[in-house]
Order: structure tokens, then sequence, then C-alpha cells
């Protein structure tokens, strides 16, 4: 009786192992390749043949002629998707206070004659620490300084971001933002 139970049991997780472990997942991976392929291999943004980067995942931007992405609460190093969370820090929390300070005064030493209110999604970072987005106010905070370095007509950097510019999903969903990998790209390499 317990050997034809042992023979049952065992049987059972061979079948069950094969089927969960084995061709569960190479049936939903085959669907996703089929239906879903951007998506499922990381919704990268190709550059001449070559992934720069993933439209899900922000990267550092501190170069005074590009623009900045939201601060990253990921560690050890700023954006790490292995490691996505959020600070965890609470408004009075003298560490949370420090870190928008140094921000600020980055912003601020980056382009000492823009006194315009900072968007706060410029010296705050997202619940993941990953988001690639910043708001269209803080875009368009940057304006000034970027078109100063790169010697581009505020014009045209207005309209960069306006057509970088992704709505509300479905119209209501969300908030309006601008991918600032997305962004960065198209002023290096303008579209014809």
């Amino acid at each position: 009786m317990y050997l034809e139970q042992l023979k049952t049991s065992i049987l059972s997780l061979i079948v069950l192992s094969v089927l969960t472990g084995i061709l569960y997942p190479l049936a939903m991976t085959g669907v996703c390749q089929a239906l879903f392929s951007r998506a499922a291999n990381g919704s990268l943004i190709m550059q001449n043949g070559k992934a720069v980067g993933s439209s899900l995942i922000g990267q550092p931007f501190d170069d005074p002629k590009y623009f900045w992405s939201r601060l990253s609460a990921t560690g050890p190093a700023a954006y790490n998707a292995s490691n996505s969370s959020g600070s965890n820090l609470g408004p009075t929390n003298p560490a949370l206070i420090q870190e928008i300070q140094g921000r600020v005064d980055a912003l601020h030493k980056a382009d000492p004659d823009n006194h315009d209110p900072i968007p706060v999604d410029l010296v705050t970072s997202s619940a993941s620490g990953l988001d690639p987005h910043i708001t269209p106010a803080a875009a368009l905070y940057q304006v000034k300084r970027i078109a100063r370095v790169r010697g581009i007509p505020e014009d045209r950097l207005k309209q960069l971001i306006q057509d970088n510019t992704d709505g509300r999903f479905l119209g209501l969903l969300g908030e309006a933002g601008v991918n600032v990998l997305k962004l960065n790209l198209e002023l290096d390499h303008p579209q014809k």
C-alpha cells in the first residue's frame, strides 16, 4: 500500500513538474513573443541596431546639456532594476530633506538664472526608484538650461517636449509624462 502511494506521489511530482516547470513556461513565452514581443523583450529602445535602454526603466543624466531624470532610490547604484524600491523616508526625515536640498542646489547651480518654482518630481524619487518619466512641467523647467548649453532655440526644445509627451492612459488614467531617455536621444539625434 505504501509502495503504491509512493509510486503515485513520485509520478504526480514528475508530471506536474514537467507541466508547470517546462511546458507552461514555454507556452507562455511563445504566446508573449508572438503577441507582445516588444514588451516581452524589455521594451528596449534601439539606436543604430544597438539597445541603449528600456522605455520602462529610468537612467541617470547629470550633464547640463541633457534633460535630467527623477532621482532614483535604488541601491547600491541608481536605476538598479534588480533592486527596485522607494526610499521609505518620511516627509520629516532629515535624510529626505537633505537629499531634496542637494537636488535643489544642483538644479540652481546648473541654471542659476532660473527662478521658476522647481517641480516636485525633479527633487524626489518615484515609488519604484526606476521611473523613466518626468512631468511636462519638469521638462519645461529645464528648457532654459539646455537651450543655453546646446545653443538650441527654446521653442524647438518645447516642441520636442510636446512631441515626446505621453498622454493619460485611455485619456483618463494617470498623468502625462515625458520619457527622459527618448527625449535626450532626440536631442542628440534629431529625426529628420
